[in-house]
């Protein structure tokens, strides 16, 4: 296993790394959003929340040599259900033609008072 790190991404808040790499899989920490340079919850909406949060997956990834189009499983973590289709729209627009699995799910809060968490899975 090989940890897989970026300062291009917020900083582990917690006993965990930002990303695993064993064999030809990435999982990705589940994110929240946070803007990399200052550990600050970024100010927004949920639109402008999902954009962070995408950009830290993106960082993510490119630390380990991959993209969106190496995702094949993402789950989403709302707080509000109601913010469904603001997420889906900001998330939907990172693919093209090749869409991965994905669960979403209602939680009661998330770490910082985040409105949503992004995790992925990615095949390298």
């Amino acid at each position: 296993m090989e940890v897989i790190s970026t300062d291009k991404a917020p900083a582990a808040i917690g006993p965990y790394s930002q990303a695993i790499k064993t064999g030809n899989l990435l999982f990705c920490s589940g994110q929240i959003p946070l803007d990399p340079a200052t550990g600050d919850m970024v100010p927004g909406d949920v639109k402008a929340q999902a954009k962070q949060v995408m950009e830290n997956i993106e960082a993510l990834l490119a630390a380990a040599g991959a993209g969106f189009d190496n995702i094949v499983k993402t789950t989403i973590f709302l707080v509000d259900m109601a913010d469904f289709a603001a997420v889906n729209e900001v998330y939907g627009s990172r693919f093209q033609d090749y869409k991965p699995a994905r669960s979403t799910v209602a939680v009661r809060s998330l770490p910082r008072g985040a409105l949503l968490e992004i995790e992925v899975v990615a095949a390298l």
